[in-house]
């Protein structure tokens, strides 16, 4: 019996990320995309996002997964996926118009049996709105976590389907592309699909509000945020899995975006959106962790001082800055000379009037009066405290995600503090 021929419409992070995966998984799979040098880019493995594993799985699948800007070739695919990334604006807003207009575009090309699935995270309501017959038009729940995107893709906890009937059992050729990844298949009406999407967001925000109050206060009072989490993942109503890591606010844009989406929806429909604001104001707050920390202990010392910061994607193994805390940073120390690295993101002029782009993590240290670790990147992990220590001016090392190890830092006289417990100082 032969396999259905999938297509993705839509090469950014989530369309080329998916797409890859499933050729991995053996199927045959067409990669359409509007922009033909994005096309001609992907044929000759110039890769528009930095994915762990992406590379390789491209690689390992040219027979299987080809690259086209002609719409009509998807007219030869069982099931296609619409799945470009939606930009949002600085307030969160999702611009639709795009992917708006994409759809319009596929459905005109598909054949009337094609099954049309939307795979971009759109607001509730979106999907029903579209013209492509109800039975053969699908929303499905996106699983994309920049650095993580190949491994969710390959091996998926649930699909969450959204339909017109949850009780019609679904289109053969997309039941069998489903049921080859041996996990859940939950059928839902539209609107229940497209806000489990969000809702699943929405948990981990309140994961993250709470765990970064919480360490906070381990900050204030000289508990330690790390003793702690261990108790809490052993407790069944919270888990193993549990999202426990104190972090600089919630950054990127996916999850931004489903908070203004809920505030926007409860506000038009006379909900309470209180819970969802004050996520929003912690985030804020703990944004400015770091530029708290260099004015409570490096310009009390040094008032136009230098400083190195490492990082500026807004987490590891991506390139996106999009809400990026370290650019927030950036933006705050216009008053000071900065030296940066990162090992994806190029320094440009416009994130600050003193920058300095680096060649390495530790050229970016020379010289300077205190370090910034602001991304999590496993190259800094890899440093030796005792090389920073040698390339800085200053003691201070401020480090929210514990990427270097403390008690090291400690011996070699540095002044360490990360988020969720006590700061540890040196012998200077």
């Amino acid at each position: 019996m032969s396999r259905p021929v999938i297509g993705f419409a839509g090469m950014t992070h989530l369309g080329l990320s998916s797409a890859a995966a499933t050729a991995e998984r053996g199927f045959t799979v067409i990669g359409f995309d509007l922009e033909s040098e994005r096309i001609e880019s992907l044929k000759c493995r110039a890769l528009p996002v930095v994915e762990p594993d992406l590379p390789e799985l491209l690689e390992r699948n040219q027979a299987r997964l080809t690259f086209t800007d002609r719409i009509d070739d998807l007219a030869g695919c069982d099931v296609v996926y619409v799945s470009p990334d939606v930009p949002t604006d600085d307030q969160g807003q999702s611009d639709l118009a795009g992917i708006r207009a994409l759809i319009g575009r596929v459905d005109a090309a598909l054949r009337p049996e094609t099954v049309l699935v939307v795979l971009s995270q759109v607001p509730p309501g979106f999907t029903r709105s579209l013209s492509r017959q109800a039975e053969r038009r699908f929303y499905q729940v996106e699983t994309l976590i920049f650095g993580q995107a190949i491994e969710r893709a390959l091996h998926p906890e649930r699909f969450i389907v959204g339909c017109a009937d949850p009780e019609a059992a679904l289109p053969k050729p997309l039941a069998d592309f489903l049921g080859a990844f041996g996990c859940p298949i939950l059928p839902m009406r539209y609107e229940s699909a497209e806000l489990a999407k969000i809702s699943i967001n929405m948990f981990l925000v309140a994961s993250i509000s709470t765990t970064n109050t919480l360490a906070e206060l381990c900050e204030r009072i000289r508990a330690d945020w790390s003793e702690i989490v261990p108790a809490l993942k052993l407790d069944k109503r919270i888990g193993q899995h549990a999202y426990l890591a104190p972090g600089l606010g919630i950054a990127g844009g996916n999850l931004e975006r489903d908070l203004t989406t809920v505030c926007r929806l409860a506000d038009a429909r006379g909900a309470d959106a209180g819970v969802v604001r004050a996520c929003i104001a912690n985030s804020r707050h703990r944004r400015d962790w770091a530029l708290t920390q260099i004015h409570e202990r490096v310009v009390p010392r040094q008032s136009n001082p230098v400083l190195a910061v490492l990082g500026l994607a807004y987490k590891q193994d991506t390139r996106s800055t999009k809400n990026s805390p370290s650019l927030a940073l950036l933006a705050a120390l216009k008053p000071f000379a900065v030296r940066v690295f990162d090992p994806v993101v190029p320094a440009r002029p416009e994130f600050h009037p003193r920058l300095v782009g680096a060649a390495s993590a530790l050229e970016a240290c020379d010289g300077a009066d205190a370090l910034t670790i602001m991304t999590p990147w496993d190259d800094f992990r890899r440093l030796a405290p005792r090389a920073i220590a040698e390339r800085l001016t200053g003691r201070t090392v401020i480090d929210p995600y514990a990427v270097l190890n403390a008690e090291d830092c400690r011996a070699v006289g540095l002044d360490y503090v990360t988020l969720g417990v006590a700061s540890i100082t040196g012998g200077v």
